[in-house]
């Protein structure tokens, strides 16, 4: 699999598309704002590709602003769990906060749910079900070439943020420690911001893991 990394808008979202030997690619995260998208564009045309799908990790303003352009332009599938519905419509509200335009959040989703995969190419994408940063956050996994998109939920040597409207930290950590620290050490994760890791890394270092880091419980004092 090939992937090429862009980083978009004033945030410095990290969107990739990957592509194997077929020709087909899907998007992760297109967050290009303005003239951004014409990025993908070329890149598309230069390397003859054929978009076959939008996979999102969750639907916060910055992770989407190149969507509707995108599915218009190629007619493609938008993958999105169901859980982060009402996250579409609070990015109005929630994007003025940072100052930021709201996005078109009328392209079409396509609901995707703990465990189902997009298929591109001879290659196949599974949605690992993370809510915690936003209700309906997924991260998508690649096994054959042992790539994890995590979007939002896990960085390199951080956690997502909970503290926004519909974050849950208690989620998010069960997502992180009960299903992706459970995966083998060598897969690559690929953040929504800042730079990839590993998965050996992330339990290793991230001081957000550690164990006095875990929420506080009432029943540690009985």
């Amino acid at each position: 699999m090939k992937i090429k990394h862009f980083v978009f808008n004033p945030l410095a979202e990290n969107c990739f598309v990957a592509w194997d030997d077929s020709g087909e690619c899907v998007i992760v995260d297109p967050g290009c704002m303005g003239g951004e998208s014409s990025m993908i564009v070329r890149l598309v045309e230069k390397e003859g590709l054929k978009p076959v799908a939008i996979l999102l990790t969750h639907g916060h303003f910055d992770h989407i602003y190149g969507v509707k352009e995108l599915q218009d332009r190629y007619g493609i599938p938008v993958y999105l769990h169901k859980a982060d519905k009402d996250i579409l419509g609070f990015n109005i509200e929630f994007s003025a906060c940072f100052g930021f335009p709201a996005p078109d959040c009328s392209f079409s989703c396509t609901a995707a749910e703990e465990g189902d995969t997009v298929k591109m190419g001879g290659l196949v994408f599974k949605a690992i079900y993370t809510p915690g940063h936003t209700p309906g956050g997924l991260c998508w996994y690649c096994e054959e070439e042992k790539i994890l998109f995590s979007g939002d939920t896990l960085f390199s040597g951080s956690i997502g943020r909970t503290d926004n409207m519909y974050g849950d930290y208690d989620s998010l950590m069960a997502g992180i420690n009960g299903k992706l620290m459970e995966m083998d050490g060598d897969i690559d994760v690929l953040c929504g911001h800042g730079p990839a890791t590993t998965i050996a890394d992330e339990r290793q270092k991230n001081p957000f893991l550690l164990p006095f880091n875990e929420p506080f419980q009432d029943d540690f004092l009985s």
